[in-house]
């Protein structure tokens, strides 16, 4: 990838654009990242950077990050995020990445931890059709058919069942920066980005260029 950021979904709000016409936003406070340590090829045996993002009291991590930020004179961070960028030798230890590094019209790729829902039926975890809801009928939200009886006499892995629904690693692809606000390092993406309000995404460019 060629640029990335890391930064905090602040929540969803709207914007008209220049025919009026409402469009829905994410409002994400990118950085700014401050650039922690490098990696190169000859110590590491590949190209990158690791970031920090949001300030926290030191008491608040542990002694080995402490000496890891002090070695790079740096403020300690709540979060360390890895960016495999592709001018990743061009960056120095201590500079800081900020919101203008996209600009309007980007088109980005958003990864983040989708909200949890706990336990979930089929019909809300997978869109299963229900069954009919008249007088008479047993069957209404169940999973369906298990499988065959005698041959195979097993559930092939992979069936789609109730359990666990989100909070899993999750990108929605593609979508546009509608504006960059450098002063304030804030983002404003179109659509809806993975996640509850506060948590950490990454948004770096899309793969669907």
């Amino acid at each position: 990838m060629k640029k990335a950021i890391v930064g905090k979904k602040v929540g969803m709000t709207q914007v008209f654009d220049k025919q009026g016409k409402a469009v829905p936003v994410t409002v994400i406070e990118a950085g700014p990242n401050v650039v922690v340590q490098k990696k190169t090829v000859e110590n590491e045996g590949y190209s990158a950077i690791q970031v920090g993002f949001n300030d926290v009291a030191e008491k608040r991590v542990t002694k080995p990050l402490k000496g890891h930020f002090a070695k790079a004179k740096v403020a300690v961070k709540r979060y360390l995020r890895e960016l495999r960028i592709e001018d990743a030798a061009s960056y120095e230890v201590g500079q800081e990445i900020r919101a203008d590094v996209f600009k309007e019209g980007d088109k980005v790729d958003v990864s983040g931890v989708s909200k949890g829902k706990g336990f979930a039926g089929a019909i809300k975890r997978h869109n299963f059709h229900r069954g009919p809801m008249k007088h008479g009928s047993k069957y209404h939200r169940a999973a369906g058919s298990m499988g065959a009886s005698s041959d195979p006499s097993r559930t092939f892995k992979g069936k789609k069942l109730p359990g666990h629904m989100g909070s899993v690693n999750t990108t929605v692809v593609n979508l546009e920066v509608i504006k960059v606000d450098p002063e304030k390092n804030i983002l404003l993406v179109k659509g809806g980005v993975p996640g509850i309000r506060g948590s950490l995404v990454m948004i770096k460019d899309t793969v669907k260029a």
